[in-house]
C-alpha cells in the first residue's frame, strides 16, 4: 500500500557541504570554511576539533585545496542543473540551508548582502518551477567565523540578536516558504561545539558550562524566531531538529539498561525543551550534579514556554549499544559519536551500523513522546562508489539500505505515526560533515570530484536514482520490491 497522498518525498543538503563559492558574491568566511580534510580512521572528536592556531592558518590561506567545504560540489553555479536532476526523480520537497555568511558576511551587518539574497531567491524560484517545496534550515554548521572569534559563538547572548536579524531577513525575503527548521542537530553542541555553535575550546574557562549556556541561547533564539516566522508568514511551520542517536542496552543487566536510558535521556533533552517549552527535571538535576550554573531569566523561560515548535524533524543513520563497562564493548563510529557496536547488525564502509528497525523504533518513540508531526530530514549511507567507463554507478547496496529503512518507516506510519515526509541525506554526493571527504558518497547522483577536488564536476545518475524515482512515483508502493540482489 502507498503512503498517504500528501507525503513529501525528497532529499536534503547543507550550504557548507555543496555550495562552494566561499569567497564569491560577497560571502564571508564561516566556521565551515576552516574545516580541513581529516583522517576517517580518527574518532569524531579528532575530526571536528579546531583550535586557534588552525583557525588563524586557515584565515591566512586563501586557497581551497586543504579546505574542501570551501569548494563543495559548486552547487552555487550548478543549482539549475542539480534542481532539474532532482525534479527528474519527482521530488516533492528539497531541504537546504541558508549560508548565514552569504547574507551577513560577519554576522554583524545591518543590511544583507544583495547577491546572497538574489542567489537564494533564484534557487527557490527554480524549485517552484518544478513544484518542489523548499524546506529551509536557518543554521546548519555554518555560522560566521567572526562571531566565533569575537564572542566565542553562542556562549554569548549577543549572538541571539544577530541570529534574530538574520532569520527575520530570511522570513521577509523568502516569504513564500512554508517549512523552516531553526537549528540543524541542535543537540550536537556537546559533541562538536565549534562546528555547531562557534565555541573555541581555548577561549572557554569551562567548556561544558559554555556548551549548555550556548544551548540555552539557541533555545531562546529558536523560540523567538518561531514566533516571528508565524507572524510574518501565514501558515508557516517551524520545526526543531534532533540527532536521533538511538541507543540500546548491551545486555539485560540492569546497570546496562540504566546506561542506555541515560544516553537516550540526554539525546532527547533538546527536543524536550523545544516541544514542551521547559527544561526536564532530570536535566536540571544533571546541571546541579555537574555544577553548571546556566544563566536563564524568567523572561527567557517564558519566551521558550510560549513559542514551541510545530513539528519535530530528525536525522537517523544508525543505532548503538551502551553498557556500564565500556571495555566490554567493541566500539564503532556513528554520526559524530562513538558507541558500542551491535553484533547483530552490519556496518557501512565507515563503520556505521545499519539498523532499519531502529528507524521504526525511533519514529514510534518520538511520536509517543511528543504527539507532534514528525519529519525524517536525514537518512542515508556513506559508501565508496565506482564510476564506470560508461557513466553508470551500480549501487545496489544503497537501494537495499533505503528500501529496508523505508519499509520500516511505512510500518511506523501504519501504526499511527504522523509523518510529514522523508528527505534522504543526500541526493547528490557532497563533502562529508565530519571528515570533509568527497569519497564518502551519499547521493543518488554521482559528482565527479575526489577528496582533493580533482575531477570534471560532472553529474551522473546512479542506479539508485532510478529506484528512488520509482518509489516517489508510486508513493512508496514499490517498496515491496527489492531488485536483483538480496537486501542487507
Amino acid at each position: 500500500m502507498p503512503f498517504y497522498q500528501d507525503f513529501l518525498w525528497g532529499g536534503a543538503i547543507s550550504a557548507n557541504q555543496v555550495e562552494g563559492a566561499w569567497n564569491i558574491g560577497g560571502k564571508g568566511i564561516s566556521v565551515a570554511d576552516v574545516a580541513q580534510l581529516r583522517d576517517p580512521a580518527k574518532d569524531y572528536q579528532q575530526q571536528v576539533a579546531v583550535n586557534l592556531q588552525q583557525i588563524n592558518e586557515a584565515c591566512r590561506d586563501l586557497d581551497d585545496r586543504n579546505y574542501p567545504k570551501r569548494r563543495g560540489i559548486d552547487f552555487y553555479h550548478h543549482y539549475k542543473e542539480d534542481v532539474r536532476l532532482l525534479a527528474g526523480m519527482g521530488f516533492k520537497v528539497f531541504r537546504f540551508s541558508i549560508a548565514w555568511t552569504r547574507l551577513f558576511p560577519t554576522g554583524e551587518e545591518k543590511q544583507p548582502n544583495a547577491a546572497g539574497i538574489k542567489f537564494y531567491q533564484q534557487l527557490i524560484s527554480e524549485l517552484r518551477k518544478y513544484g518542489i517545496e523548499p524546506l529551509i534550515t536557518l543554521s546548519h554548521y555554518e555560522m560566521p567565523l567572526n562571531l566565533a572569534l569575537k564572542y566565542n559563538g553562542w556562549a554569548d547572548k549577543r549572538v541571539v540578536r544577530y541570529f534574530y536579524h538574520f532569520a527575520k531577513t530570511c522570513f521577509q525575503q523568502f516569504n513564500n516558504v512554508k517549512y523552516w527548521i531553526t537549528f540543524n542537530e541542535i543537540d550536537s553542541i556537546t559533541r562538536h561545539p565549534f562546528t555547531s555553535a562557534g565555541i573555541i575550546a581555548e577561549n572557554s574557562n569551562n567548556l561544558l558550562q559554555d556548551e549548555y549556556q550556548a544551548l540555552h541561547y539557541q533555545f531562546l533564539a529558536s523560540a523567538e524566531v518561531t514566533r516571528l516566522c508565524h507572524q510574518l508568514i501565514t501558515g508557516s511551520q517551524v520545526g526543531c531538529m534532533l540527532t536521533k542517536l538511538t541507543t540500546y542496552s548491551a545486555t539485560v543487566k540492569p546497570t546496562d539498561v540504566l546506561a542506555a536510558f541515560n544516553r537516550n535521556t540526554l539525546n532527547y533533552f533538546c527536543s524536550d525543551v523545544q516541544v514542551n517549552g521547559e527544561y526536564p527535571p532530570l536535566i536540571l538535576q544533571y546541571f546541579k550534579e555537574h555544577q553548571l550554573k546556566i544563566k536563564m531569566s524568567s523572561t527567557e523561560l517564558k519566551v521558550i514556554r510560549e513559542n514551541t515548535v510545530d513539528f519535530v524533524s530528525f536525522s537517523y543513520y544508525m543505532s548503538m549499544l551502551a553498557a556500564t563497562d565500556t571495555n566490554s564493548l567493541q566500539m564503532t563510529n556513528g554520526n559524530t559519536v562513538i558507541g558500542g557496536k551491535n553484533p547483530y547488525l552490519p556496518t557501512t564502509d565507515w563503520g556505521w551500523t545499519i539498523d532499519p528497525v531502529g528507524l521504526r523504533i525511533s519514529l514510534l518513540e518520538l511520536f509517543d513522546r511528543y504527539h507532534k508531526p514528525l519529519f525524517i530530514v536525514e537518512n542515508g549511507m556513506g559508501a565508496y562508489d565506482k564510476l564506470n567507463d560508461d557513466g553508470t554507478v551500480h549501487d545496489q547496496y544503497r537501494i537495499n539500505y533505503f528500501c529496508r529503512h523505508l519499509q520500516e518507516v511505512k510500518k511506523a506510519v501504519d501504526a499511527g505515526v504522523k509523518l510529514i515526509g522523508f528527505t534522504s541525506w543526500a541526493p547528490l554526493d557532497l563533502i562529508s560533515a565530519s571528515t570533509s571527504q568527497m569519497s564518502k558518497r551519499y547521493g543518488f547522483i554521482y559528482v565527479d570530484l575526489d577528496d582533493q577536488g580533482r575531477g570534471s564536476g560532472k553529474r551522473y545518475k546512479k542506479d539508485s536514482y532510478y529506484w528512488y524515482r520509482d518509489v516517489i512515483k508510486s508513493n512508496g508502493a514499490t517498496l515491496s520490491k527489492f531488485g536483483k540482489k538480496e537486501p542487507i
